[in-house]
């Protein structure tokens, strides 16, 4: 699935997301999906999501 668009993505989700600070290494933080921060149907660049660790980022894979 796609983690630019909003749709696929849901509370209880496991992702893989990109930190902020980790844009440039593209180090991956995997987890479940708290909440979903962007409120736009889609971004380029993946909706950014907030883990149940509190960890912010942008989804990069779905499980």
């Amino acid at each position: 699935m796609d983690g630019q668009l909003r749709k696929n993505i849901y509370p209880g989700l496991r992702v893989a997301i990109v930190q902020k600070q980790d844009q440039r290494t593209g180090t991956l933080t995997e987890g479940v999906v708290q909440d979903i921060l962007t409120s736009s149907p889609t971004h380029p660049h993946g909706i950014k999501v907030r883990l149940e660790t509190g960890e912010v980022g942008r989804v990069q894979t779905i499980y």
